[in-house]
């Protein structure tokens, strides 16, 4: 493991950047697809929330596996999207399931402050009244409990597939990586936090417009199909950089 400089944050986002860039259109396929799976996953009553959260650090692996190839000079190849599912893949569905798990505690958790509307707002997709007391203290709470639980998982999908490691080493491993490369993790969620608040600005701003209406629910489509492409590849790059000594396992067969 490697301590890096902030720097690096800015520089995980660039090399991400290029990696889309080699691929944009074989990029957009996958996540296009992701979603369309993700929706249709979602439908599922009672299952679609258990079934999306056990699948997707091995969703995870694969992305960053389209990374790797493309880091490597190789093309974007479909066949890449299984890779997740070819290692270690009983120590990725516990990921998912204790990710699932923190989730759902983190919600209970926010449910003292706001009676829990935030969960109810988040997993059914209606919206809280303009009313509703507590709201921006739960969100403020989950913000809190949310940065330890992603810097746990940030590296620990491909720690598990990639180096074999057991679903509670993979977590300690990922966690200590990332806080103590906390200064390029800053750097890197303060840019994120830009271009979110920037997209969010523009689609507001759209809703005044005639048309706006019309156009927002596209321009989300949109965004998230960008954004899988982007995450994973800024992700790729700062395991890159943080991991540089690790010995990947060759894949079974």
């Amino acid at each position: 493991m490697t301590i890096v400089p902030a720097a690096s944050g800015w520089q995980w986002i660039a090399r991400g950047l290029a990696l889309v860039g080699r691929a944009p259109l074989g990029w957009m396929v996958v996540s296009m697809a992701y979603w369309l799976a993700m929706g249709m996953i979602s439908r599922l009553p009672y299952l679609g929330l258990l079934v999306a959260s056990l699948v997707t650090p091995a969703l995870a692996v694969s992305f960053m596996a389209i990374c790797r190839a493309l880091d490597r000079g190789r093309g974007l190849e479909l066949a890449l999207v299984a890779d997740g599912f070819r290692r270690n893949l009983a120590a990725l569905v516990t990921l998912g399931g204790i990710y699932l798990a923190v989730t759902l505690a983190i919600f209970a958790a926010t449910a003292f402050a706001d009676g829990g509307a935030l969960a109810r707002w988040t997993l059914s997709g209606h919206g809280p009244s303009m009313e509703q007391g507590g709201l921006a203290a739960a969100v403020a709470l989950a913000m809190a409990l949310w940065v330890p639980v992603q810097l746990a998982f940030w590296f620990a999908p491909v720690l598990a597939a990639w180096h074999g490691m057991s679903a509670p080493k993979a977590l300690f491993f990922s966690f200590f990586a990332a806080a103590r490369n906390w200064r390029a993790f800053l750097v890197y969620g303060l840019v994120g936090a830009a271009a979110l608040g920037l997209a969010t600005a523009v689609m507001f701003n759209l809703q005044r417009v005639p048309a706006g209406p019309q156009i927002v629910p596209t321009m989300v489509f949109l965004l998230l199909v960008v954004f899988i492409p982007i995450f994973y590849a800024t992700t790729y790059a700062s395991y890159r950089d943080v991991f540089p000594e690790y010995r990947e396992q060759p894949a079974p067969g």
